[in-house]
């Protein structure tokens, strides 16, 4: 079963992600960032990865996308907020750019 991250698993796990571009939501338990492509392909293949993995480990992302920009914001809602999951896929999400 997924739980809240705690304390603890916040400063651990958040902090690599927070370094690399995530930020904390205002006003709720998530995290976003936002991803810019060289066009609109790009962008929509990126979000195919991405979406291929979401579904892999059923939590999907909640997103959106113009042209070549891509926002994205996990939080597990199940839980009411951040957890475990929130944390693997965003990893991968960052994984898949390069």
């Amino acid at each position: 079963m997924t739980e809240k991250l705690s304390d603890t698993a916040r400063k651990t796990t958040l902090e690599p992600l927070l370094e690399n571009g995530w930020a904390l939501a205002e006003g709720r338990d998530a995290i976003h960032k936002t991803f810019k492509f060289a066009n609109f392909v790009e962008a929509m293949g990126f979000m195919t990865r991405a979406a291929i993995w979401a579904e892999k480990w059923d939590h999907h992302p909640e997103w959106f996308n113009v042209y070549n920009k891509v926002e994205i914001t996990l939080t597990t809602h199940d839980v009411g907020g951040l957890s475990a999951l929130d944390v693997k896929l965003a990893r991968k999400i960052d994984g898949l750019i390069g």
